[in-house]
């Protein structure tokens, strides 16, 4: 068994020569293969002599050392499992101090992976004491890196290392560096779930007021993520106490990038203080937030206006929110209309029929109107939501028209969104209302000059023919697209080809066979090539519709006849659908 010769050394030697080739897509590749590597090398190779070379390769190009860091993270399973894993902490601590900010990320991401596969020995002998190497390295990527690690080695630390790692962990929060303080900030939300709730009131929180009234913006601002965990963490008398002076202090913070991540949390502090204290104690707030004097503040608070609007009563968001929403809605900026756009619509269960009919619905038609598609498109995917507490009848009177107005949009995507809500529309106007207002629109949607509108037509025609049924289809859908199959353009040709197509699996064998597939073999005369192979390919599609009858006796002969063209692709088609026909067709 031993003696293999060099054959043994063959992976090894492959990696080598592809790590130091020049080409970094291949050393990339080779670095993507470690685990098929590994495989081939078995566990106790790859721990003596694969890790140690990936070891000593850490000065590569940040792409092959991301990809490194990357997989080693999954390396568990080829060294052994997790009794063997304490291997994969010496590469990745390597990679955890290189300057490359992604790269010590991703190596952060993986030792924590890998560190809470390990056994409690393990943790205790090689994972903490690399956390507090790196918590004390003399250079700030390590004490960066160190930041996120914490989390996954204090919940398996014995009580003296915990106190230890408390200690590091505040030395890291005063550090001199702003780099690492942001990171301790970063991360001070996720250790705090780790940590016992005695020494987080005792010890974690004035770490958080520090990081709070830092003199850099950075570090402040990623101190903000930390008030939701903390106020979930706290009783809430500490949260009044601890975070909520905190918060409403960050709420007129000098730097805007802390005015909007507080925009962005405010919501998870509403949650673990209750409905009651935000009412009293954040809505001033939040109110200032949607005022604020930077549009990026604007659209942050405008997006989190019905979750928050959730946690209060209706005199508190008539009195103090809607009047917010009313400017919001004729702001300058289109990006904080657009926000305020894509959840206004979810205040009217919120709000109730009455209120949202005073309130609510001059704000709707006031966007339905927007100058901006995004404002438009946001609004129409969630008038569901409007309809479900005003009624359709009121729905039809306001919104219709401006509806309408939409599905003549200059902004093809305003149109397609139109369509794709016409399903829902119909399903609640019902089939009489919705053929008077919307049903002439839906068949000059395919003939449209935008493709994906055409397209997106045909579907939808599908759909109300499902939704109001196969009857309804015969007097209402079909007459009208077999009236316009012979359209000048043979694009439009082609589109109400593709409608009959759709709609044939939904509407009756008799409709089908009577009315529907003597226009497609009409069109099998088309003097246009793309015509007649478009109608080799639907009567392909037909066949299992129809019985084998209506095949033998419409659909075969025409099919004979495309195959007989002079166009290569009309003949392709025709005898590719001649060979779904059965056999005893001859096709030449």
């Amino acid at each position: 068994m031993e003696d293999n010769g060099d054959d043994s050394l063959y992976p090894i030697a492959i990696l080598i020569d592809e790590l130091k080739n020049e080409d970094v897509a291949l050393r990339l590749n080779s670095v993507k293969r470690l685990a098929t590597i590994a495989l081939a090398l078995g566990e106790e190779r790859t721990r003596k002599e694969l890790l140690p070379f990936l070891n000593e390769s850490n000065d590569d190009e940040d792409e092959v050392l991301l990809a490194m860091a990357e997989e080693l993270g999954k390396f568990v399973p080829y060294v052994g499992g997790p009794q063997h894993a304490a291997a994969l902490l010496v590469p990745l601590e390597s990679l955890s101090v290189v300057e490359e900010t992604v790269v010590r990320d991703k190596a952060v991401e993986s030792l924590s992976k890998v560190g809470a596969e390990l056994p409690e020995q393990t943790v205790a002998e090689a994972f903490i004491p690399l956390v507090k190497r790196l918590a004390t390295g003399e250079w700030f990527t390590a004490r960066v890196s160190s930041c996120g690690l914490f989390a996954t080695a204090y919940p398996r630390a014995t009580a003296p290392l915990r106190a230890e790692l408390r200690s590091l962990f505040g030395q890291l929060c005063h550090d001199e560096t702003p780099m690492v303080r942001r990171a301790a900030a970063q991360n001070l939300g996720k250790f705090a779930e780790t940590v016992e709730p005695e020494h987080i009131s005792r010890e974690l929180i004035p770490l958080f007021q520090d990081l709070t009234t830092d003199e850099q913006d950075s570090v402040r601002l990623l101190a903000v993520e930390a008030c939701g965990p903390l106020a979930r963490l706290l009783t809430k008398e500490d949260s009044v106490a601890s975070v909520l002076p905190v918060v409403q202090k960050f709420a007129q913070d000098k730097s805007w990038r802390v005015r909007y991540n507080v925009a962005q949390q405010l919501y998870q502090l509403c949650e673990a203080l209750g409905p009651e204290l935000s009412r009293t104690e954040l809505v001033p707030a939040f109110v200032k937030l949607l005022r604020d004097t930077e549009a990026e503040v604007r659209v942050a608070a405008a997006a989190k206006v019905s979750a928050f609007c959730k946690l209060l009563n209706n005199e508190a968001v008539i009195s103090a929110v809607l009047p917010c929403v009313k400017d919001l809605a004729a702001d300058s900026s289109q990006y904080v209309r657009s926000a305020l756009a894509s959840v206004v619509m979810e205040l009217a269960p919120v709000l109730g029929k009455a209120a949202t009919i005073d309130h609510l619905l001059p704000v709707f038609l006031s966007l339905l109107k927007d100058e901006f598609p995004d404002v438009r498109l946001n609004i129409i995917s969630k008038l569901d939501q409007v309809n479900q507490v005003i009624g359709i009848d009121l729905l039809a009177q306001s919104l219709l028209p401006a509806i309408e107005e939409l599905a003549d949009d200059k902004h093809w995507r305003v149109r397609l969104a139109i369509i794709e809500y016409i399903p829902l529309l119909a399903n609640q106007l019902g089939a009489e209302f919705f053929e008077e207002k919307l049903g002439p629109q839906c068949m000059k949607w395919l003939e449209d000059q935008v493709y994906s509108i055409r397209e997106a037509a045909t579907h939808n025609l599908q759909k109300l023919a499902k939704e109001f049924g196969q009857d309804w289809a015969k007097d209402h859908l079909v007459p009208q697209v077999l009236g316009m199959i012979h359209n000048p353009h043979y694009l439009y040709r082609m589109t109400i080809l593709v409608a009959i197509a759709a709609l044939a699996p939904v509407v009756s064998q008799d409709v089908l066979c009577n009315l529907m597939l003597p226009e497609v073999v009409k069109c099998a005369r088309d003097k246009v090539p793309n015509i007649k192979f478009n109608v080799a390919k639907m009567l392909e599609r037909l066949i299992p519709l129809v019985d084998s009858s209506v095949v033998e006796q419409t659909i075969q002969p025409c099919l004979l006849e495309l195959n007989e063209d002079p166009d290569m692709d009309v003949k392709f088609f025709a005898k590719q659908a001649l060979a779904r026909c059965g056999e005893g067709v001859t096709v030449q």
